[in-house]
């Protein structure tokens, strides 16, 4: 978990970010997360079973009195008492051990699963909250400008070389863009009361993101086959390995087991008659032995495992496939990231350019207000375009990192 975290930090270290932020949110989310904490609760539930199966059965202790007590040579015999424990073939307890831990291992899979989906959840969140505040922010920018062309407007229709006509235009754009950046307030709400539901903390408490972001000039060099090292394939190892000890434990239980006692039964001495062991009890050893003599359950639980085996080996195939093709998809979205900011990158320049030209014009006596707008609504599309390319490349690399990352 901690080198996931690492990842992403060393990510916007490299854009000349402040990341502590974000690593921070990724440690509360851990710490205050319910699902975590009741994974991990299931799993000291499976470590404490390892202590349930390490025990022996009852011990069975009997107690009888005789109503009409039988008369023997050395006397009549009154009571009866008898103590008797069953064991296990040898090696079947820390069988059942076994079994257990790998239970319990297969628990613990579960947690880091959880903590890699969760930090995944959080980071797309944030770069989300990024995104709108970035294209508030640019929307902020563009109404400024709008109202600087408003007041050039004004200047032009008081010497006759523009309308009002363009005044207002340029106000009625200046209205659409604030209402897209109210609209941009409410899915930041929206996004934040998700980013803090994830750190399991109140909906309203405001999230701190970075300013600025960009898409750093190398990708790290990553290795497909660190896939295999992904804790969603490896759970399917610790199951098989599950399904391994629970047939050791089967065919320890398929053993006979024996058991050990002692009887002991009090004799009441015969009145007026002497002779040697007048009235001695009876103390008798026993040894039994319980054997599976018709085992067709062990048999079925063979074949069971035999096919559990099999369905896992087929199901980690499966979920190796769609990692793979998440894997496949994510690098290619964040390279169409990379090439769409560069184009958008070009378009800008190109669009300030043309702004540059139309304030040159205007110096000069003559601007086509319609043409402000025109180039106006273009820088805004690649502003917003380039934002969304920035946001959706660290989305495609969170991805990657859940996939990849050791």
């Amino acid at each position: 978990m901690r080198k996931i975290v690492i990842y992403i930090v060393f990510a916007l270290a490299t854009i000349g970010l402040k990341g502590q932020s974000l690593e921070g949110y990724l440690q509360e989310a851990e710490l205050n997360s319910p699902m975590i904490q009741a994974l991990e609760l299931r799993y000291n539930i499976a470590k404490e079973k390892v202590n349930e199966v390490n025990t022996l059965p009852n011990t069975t202790i009997g107690a009888g009195y005789f109503v009409s007590e039988p008369e023997t040579r050395t006397g009549a015999q009154r009571a009866r008492f008898s103590v008797s424990q069953m064991l296990p073939w040898f090696g079947t307890i820390t069988a059942r051990e076994n079994y257990a831990s790998s239970m319990a291992d297969t628990e613990y899979a579960e947690i880091v699963i959880a903590k890699r989906k969760l930090t995944l959840s959080v980071a797309q969140s944030y770069y989300k909250l990024f995104g709108i505040k970035a294209k508030q922010k640019v929307l902020e920018e563009n109404i400024k400008l709008l109202k600087t062309y408003e007041t050039l407007a004004l200047t032009s229709v008081e010497v006759g070389k523009a309308s009002a006509v363009d005044v207002l235009k340029l106000q009625i754009r200046q209205n659409e863009l604030q209402q897209q950046h109210e609209v941009f307030e409410e899915s930041y709400l929206a996004e934040q009361a998700v980013f803090n539901n994830l750190l399991n903390r109140g909906e309203s408490i405001a999230v701190v993101v970075v300013d600025e972001m960009d898409i750093p000039e190398d990708d790290p060099v990553l290795d497909k086959q660190d896939l295999r090292l992904n804790p969603e394939l490896l759970k399917y190892d610790q199951l098989y390995e599950s399904v391994m000890q629970s047939e050791l434990l089967n065919q320890k239980e398929n053993a006979p087991s024996f058991g050990i006692g002692l009887d002991y039964i009090p004799v009441s001495e015969r009145d007026n008659m002497v002779f040697s062991d007048n009235g001695k009890d009876i103390v008798m050893p026993m040894v039994t032995f319980s054997i599976p003599i018709f085992n067709n359950k062990f048999k079925s639980v063979t074949k069971q495992n035999e096919l559990r085996q099999k369905e896992i080996e087929l199901q980690k195939e499966e979920r190796l496939n769609v990692l793979e093709n998440t894997f496949a998809n994510a690098i290619s979205q964040r390279n169409q990231a990379r090439i769409a900011h560069q184009t958008q990158e070009k378009n800008l320049k190109q669009a300030k350019d043309a702004e540059e030209i139309l304030l040159k014009n205007y110096e000069t006596g003559t601007i086509d207000f319609n043409d402000v707008l025109d180039i106006q609504e273009l820088q805004l599309k690649f502003q917003t375009n380039q934002i969304q390319s920035v946001q959706l490349y660290y989305l495609q690399s969170a991805i990657i990192n859940y996939l990849i990352n050791k």
